[in-house]
């Protein structure tokens, strides 16, 4: 992150305080959306700067819109967080972004695939069978069964031997071979 990327973060930061403190939410909630799709470097830094002025609830805003971002942004923003030392923030992002219908989890899991964004999969997909039911996870997999099953396996199997049975019950169950 360069210069203008940390002043751009900061003097956003002091719109927001100001917006905040005019009583003008709905421009405040807007300033977020936008932020939310800015570059996964800034992540960080806009954490910090937020919660030293105070706006803790902005920030959990700011991670909930940032949970609708691409597959792809959403591992990278996650990531971010990890890197700097805020692994809470990025748990927080990966569970909240895989919150969306099993199907769309499932497109976006090929597509990292086809891109050979491996560590992306791992990523989401690990976040993905800890935090949905193992008959959700299933339905993700009729995008591309024949990718995605043994995907979903290896990421249960991390998670425990429990929760990799069950998701091959509700594979077996779903009409997909496990």
């Amino acid at each position: 992150m360069d210069a203008a990327d940390r002043r751009e973060v900061v003097g956003t930061v002091e719109t927001l305080v100001r917006l905040r403190g005019e009583g003008r939410s709905g421009e405040a909630h807007a300033l977020l959306v936008e932020v939310a799709y800015w570059p996964a470097a800034r992540f960080p830094l806009l954490a910090a700067e937020m919660q030293r002025a105070g706006l803790g609830a902005d920030w959990a805003t700011l991670l909930w819109e940032a949970a609708s971002l691409p597959a792809e942004r959403l591992v990278a923003a996650a990531d971010a967080l990890t890197a700097a030392g805020r692994a809470d923030d990025g748990e927080q992002i990966l569970r909240q972004g895989v919150a969306r219908p099993a199907n769309e989890i499932g497109q976006a899991v090929v597509g990292l695939v086809g891109a050979g964004r491996h560590r992306e999969v791992r990523a989401l997909l690990d976040a993905y069978v800890r935090v949905r039911i193992p008959e959700e996870a299933a339905r993700s997999a009729a995008a591309d069964p024949g990718t995605l099953v043994p995907l979903l396996l290896e990421a249960a199997q991390g998670v425990s031997d429990e929760r990799h049975w069950d998701l091959v019950h509700a594979l077996r169950v779903a009409g997909f071979a496990a």
